[in-house]
C-alpha cells in the first residue's frame, strides 16, 4: 500500500507538496509536461517569473538521506511517471535556482519572494518538506 504522501495515489493524477504545507492536484494525460504544471502552478500561485522554480522530486536513498532530482520541463508527466518506481516518492515545487539578486526578485515577484522565504526559513529550521536539505 501506497503512503498517503506518495507521488502518484490516483492513476493519472499528481499531487504537487508546496512549502506553505498546501498540496495542489493535477490531473494528467500522455501530453501533459512538467512545463504546463509548471505554468498552471504560476498562475495559481500569481507569480509573474518561474524561471528560478522547478518540480523536484524527493526520495529517500538506501542510506536514509535525501535525494532529490529536477524534472525537466519538457518530460511528460507519464513518461515520468512510467519510467521510475516513485513510491514513497514526492513531488515539490520548489525554489530550485537561487537568484543572483533577492531584493530584486522581492521588487520584480513579491509572491516568488515569498515563496523563496518559506522555502529557506523551512530548511535552516530543518522544518521543511525536503526534510532540512534544499534542493
Amino acid at each position: 500500500m501506497l503512503k498517503k504522501e506518495a507521488l502518484l495515489l490516483i492513476p493519472n493524477v499528481l499531487k504537487v507538496f508546496l512549502e506553505n504545507g498546501q498540496i495542489k492536484s493535477f490531473t494528467f494525460d500522455g501530453r501533459t509536461t512538467v512545463k504546463d504544471v509548471m505554468m498552471t502552478l504560476q498562475d495559481r500561485l500569481s507569480l509573474r517569473y518561474i524561471e528560478h522554480f522547478a518540480l523536484v522530486l524527493e526520495y529517500a536513498s538506501p542510506e536514509q538521506s535525501h535525494k532529490f532530482l529536477l524534472l525537466q520541463d519538457k518530460q511528460p508527466l507519464a513518461h515520468v511517471v512510467q519510467r521510475t518506481h516513485y513510491q514513497g516518492m514526492r513531488c515539490l515545487f520548489r525554489v530550485s535556482f537561487f537568484p543572483k539578486d533577492p531584493v530584486e526578485l522581492l521588487r520584480q515577484d513579491p509572491a516568488a519572494f515569498e515563496y523563496l522565504y518559506i522555502q529557506v526559513r523551512e530548511v535552516s529550521w530543518g522544518l521543511g518538506t525536503g526534510g532540512g536539505a534544499g534542493a
